[in-house]
């Protein structure tokens, strides 16, 4: 296991560092007394019953009133599942009392970094009603494969532009050279992005909503597919 990356993720669910190494020591040893997570985490005794009740407090353990006070960890699972139910209730909260006047996306906006660039593009195809385009390289492709799923079973149109064999029930696919590290979408001829993405890359990309850059990236995918379509006529002569 790789604990650094498995407290890195225990700090998305409200945890401090500390916490989530106290936490992955309860989960490991199972039930101990702070003096016994203190030694078995490397830290002080008094971080470590402050670590204890910050999780008893947060939902992550269990203080047992024993002859000596012991805490549990509670499962892993049902604590991520608690945070994620709580979240989904405050952002229900959140957009009914969202204030008035909300700006919609407008212009041209650049997203850095791989994990925002996943983020959007997953949320793009989340939200597709009609069609989606996307253009990128088969190790990309994996990461977005249950939304695609999902679009197809709701009937909607998947059109994929990828650098290597590639199937999927449904869809179009389009078999072209080596991309790089680059990727482009298009939802449903009305938002467009594209970039760099990947490991070894910038991970910088460029969004938006008008209509000039949704058009021209549009018939740059459609000139892209018309390439493809006579190379492989080609081929076939």
């Amino acid at each position: 296991m790789d604990e650094q990356q498995f407290i890195e993720y225990l700090l998305h669910f409200g945890l401090t560092r500390q916490e989530a190494l106290v936490y992955q020591k309860l989960l490991h040893r199972g039930k101990q007394t702070g003096y016994e997570v203190a030694k078995e985490a490397g830290i002080s005794r008094s971080n470590a019953y402050n670590s204890l009740a910050a999780l008893v407090e947060k939902g992550a353990a269990y203080l047992v009133e024993e002859s000596a006070k012991r805490y549990i960890p509670v499962n892993l699972k049902e604590f991520c599942d608690n945070c994620i139910r709580r979240m989904k209730a405050e952002e229900e909260w959140l957009i009914k009392n969202l204030p008035p006047g909300q700006v919609e996306e407008e212009g041209y906006i650049t997203i850095e970094g791989a994990a925002n660039i996943q983020d959007k593009i997953q949320n793009l195809l989340e939200h597709s009603q009609e069609r989606v385009y996307l253009s990128c390289t088969l190790d990309c492709l994996g990461e977005f494969l249950e939304e695609l799923k999902q679009l197809l079973s709701a009937g909607k149109k998947v059109v994929i532009i990828t650098d290597g064999p590639f199937e999927l029930d449904g869809a179009k696919v389009y078999i072209t050279g080596d991309k790089g590290r680059q990727i482009g979408l298009i939802m449903d001829s009305k938002y467009a992005l594209s970039g760099e993405y990947g490991k070894g890359s910038m991970n910088t990309c460029l969004y938006s909503a008008q209509n000039n850059f949704v058009m021209v990236f549009k018939m740059a995918l459609a000139n892209e597919i018309q390439l493809i379509e006579l190379r492989k006529g080609e081929k076939q002569i």
